[in-house]
């Protein structure tokens, strides 16, 4: 893995929370991933970028659970792990949001928050009649959302289906850092959103990493990716081309790294 001098000083004295090295994921013959390495610290933003067919989707998929890489090796906290499904990277602190959000429109705020980990009341009538809690689970969304910092969704007994795509964005965001207690991935979480929307997830996204929550983003979006990212992790050809910070190479450097035209 390449690496500038600026990114390598930058987190020289840190231990990465996610750790990835080798990473070898095929399909027949098809080289998804080629030997891939990663660090991912506290408190930072690192986005992922490439070309279609880079190896950006596999790469993910391998760091949370829903594709078992078929060698190299995963770190959390410094110690090794093995996800051979999401529930295992999920059990590990990492949540993902991925593009098509997996939010459930019918649903509201606060029950789409606890989506798949539903409370149910305390005592022998939660546990025999498995009756939810529905008051503390909207209770505690609230809280949470106030957490975040996330004005936009005062009233978390609407249903999802009634917020804007910016809005929807920030529920599947909330609920992966609610539960993410050390990693948040978001799959092109400003794809398909408005100007203002956008500058809304891309908030929350410095929020998270403000409170030392680290976060993984892949984009298409360079002006984003640039905005927001502290390191640029650049996949092409199934490897890792360089790793890149704002401050030592602009867009178009690293659309070259990108295309091939140029190396770090």
């Amino acid at each position: 893995m390449t690496m500038t001098e600026p990114a390598a000083s930058h987190t020289a004295t840190r231990e990465p929370i996610l750790k990835a090295r080798n990473l070898v994921k095929t399909f027949g013959r098809v080289v998804g991933l080629d030997g891939v390495s990663l660090d991912l610290y506290p408190g930072e933003v690192l986005a992922i970028i490439g070309d279609n067919g880079a190896g950006k989707s596999t790469l993910i998929k391998c760091l949370t659970g829903a594709e078992v890489p078929d060698s190299g090796e995963l770190f959390v906290s410094g110690k090794p792990v093995h996800f051979k499904r999401p529930q295992d990277a999920r059990a590990h602190g990492i949540e993902t949001v991925y593009q098509n959000l997996a939010v459930s429109p019918a649903l509201d705020v606060a029950s789409n928050l606890f989506l798949g980990r539903e409370e149910r009341i305390p005592g022998p009538v939660g546990k025999l009649f498995r009756v939810l809690d529905t008051k503390g689970m909207r209770r505690k969304a609230k809280e949470e959302l106030t957490r975040l910092g996330i004005s936009t969704l005062q009233d978390v007994t609407v249903p999802v289906e009634n917020l804007s795509g910016g809005q929807r964005q920030a529920v599947a965001v909330a609920r992966a850092a609610a539960f993410g207690s050390k990693v948040v991935v978001l799959d092109e979480p400003t794809a398909a959103l408005g100007v203002r929307e956008s500058n809304q997830v891309l908030q929350l996204v410095r929020d998270l990493r403000d409170r030392g929550l680290p976060v993984i983003l892949i984009s298409h979006n360079m002006p984003h990716v640039f905005d927001v990212a502290d390191r640029i992790h650049i996949q092409r050809l199934g490897k890792c081309a360089a790793t890149i910070t704002p401050q030592s190479h602009n867009m178009t450097d690293a659309v070259a790294i990108m295309t091939g035209a140029a190396t770090a």
